[in-house]
């Protein structure tokens, strides 16, 4: 059992007045994030000074008492500061390597969203009410929340898609999964989405390409639409429409992949792929993009924190496709499209992508048991 944080998203529908008050809220949002963004930057290739979160929430007091930026005190002030935290973390991120620099945020790009805290909401008998408004969200409950949890924030987005969620950040326990003595190797493939050590294929069923005609179709009318019309923005609402259909059944497979896993297995061994500079190979990006192997990673990782449950990433750099599991042996080469294999020191048949999958078991368990100092043979 452990203390965890966890966050609950549902749909709601707004009122007018809501959706009046929310749609202001994104908008100025948008202008503090793109303005401090601005000022940090000139900042620092100007005069090579960074510019902190406690020298941008003082800006934006400035701002709120210059004549053209007075719309910003008609909102609530919690998002607009949450947003410039945000941009801290962003740069954070930027000077730790561990993402690209910041991003101008764009009216038409994206999701649209404001983070409140606990000064900046009502919760009440189960409702929730905003700052600024006198009623509360019109919330379809899909799910409970956990008995007696309070929210601690509250994260109002609408999507290209025009609809509209609200997230519920919640303090609770998770009880640890009973220990099993299963263990899983994992390898992510394009044809079967994940092929196990146990010799089983999850089929992957390719969101994209299903719904790619469709797809096509919604954006040629987007494109045949004059800029600015209002017949242009319907177009472009359909294209968003079929692009969160497509999210949503990927997301939706790979929750109950992921909690399958981790429930069945005690331990649980995957590949450390590099997503990003695969997607660069122009005839399988779209494919790989689809297969969504960061998100499937990610899952695993939270939910076997969740329940007690051990994941290892083994290097990306190990041989797994051309070791055979059987005797050891390490082949030369061995072409993509070459998907089974016999072989020449023992004489065993392979499926390529099993025998991937039992070799990166056994160098899961060669790291629980010598440590992740383990390296992947060499000749």
């Amino acid at each position: 059992m452990q203390v965890v944080k966890r966050a609950f998203r549902y749909r709601f529908h707004p009122s007018a007045a809501q959706e009046m008050e929310l749609l202001r809220t994104f908008g100025c949002v948008r202008v503090v994030y793109n303005r401090a963004l601005e000022a940090r930057t000139q900042a620092w290739y100007g005069e090579h000074r960074r510019v902190n979160y406690a020298q941008t929430s003082a800006l934006l007091t400035e701002w709120k008492r210059t004549e053209g930026l007075g719309f910003l005190n008609e909102v609530s002030s919690v998002p607009l500061q949450q947003s410039l935290r945000h941009l801290q973390s962003a740069f954070t991120a930027f000077w730790e390597k561990r993402s690209r620099y910041p991003r101008f945020k764009s009216r038409k790009r994206g999701r649209a969203s404001a983070e409140y805290t606990r000064s900046a909401f009502r919760w009440r008998d189960g409702r929730l009410t905003l700052a600024k408004m006198t009623e509360p969200l019109d919330i379809v409950w899909s799910r409970p929340l956990p008995r007696g949890a309070e929210p601690s924030t509250v994260t109002v987005s609408r999507d290209p898609a025009g609809r509209w969620h609200v997230s519920i950040l919640v303090e609770t326990t998770v009880a640890h999964a009973p220990t099993v003595d299963r263990v899983v190797g994992v390898d992510a493939g394009i044809t079967s989405l994940v092929t196990l050590s146990t010799g089983e294929k999850i089929v992957n069923p390719r969101h994209e390409r299903r719904d790619r005609e469709r797809l096509a179709r919604a954006q040629r009318v987007l494109a045949r639409k004059q800029k600015g019309s209002a017949n242009r923005a319907k177009a472009r609402l359909r294209v968003a429409r079929v692009h969160a259909r497509i999210a949503d059944r990927r997301r939706d497979l790979l929750h109950k992949l992921t909690t399958r896993l981790v429930q069945e297995n005690q331990l649980v061994v995957i590949e450390d792929l590099a997503v990003r500079n695969m997607v660069k190979n122009r005839t399988l990006a779209r494919a790989i993009s689809d297969a969504a192997w960061s998100d499937l990673r990610s899952m695993l990782e939270y939910k076997c924190d969740w329940y007690g449950r051990d994941l290892v990433v083994v290097d990306r750099w190990l041989p797994s496709s051309k070791i055979c599991s059987h005797c050891g042996h390490l082949l030369d080469t061995l072409p993509l499209r070459v998907r089974e294999w016999t072989c020449p020191g023992c004489g065993v048949s392979h499926d390529r992508d099993v025998n991937a999958a039992r070799n990166v078991l056994a160098a899961g368990q060669a790291v629980t048991a010598c440590g992740a100092g383990v390296r992947p043979t060499r000749r």
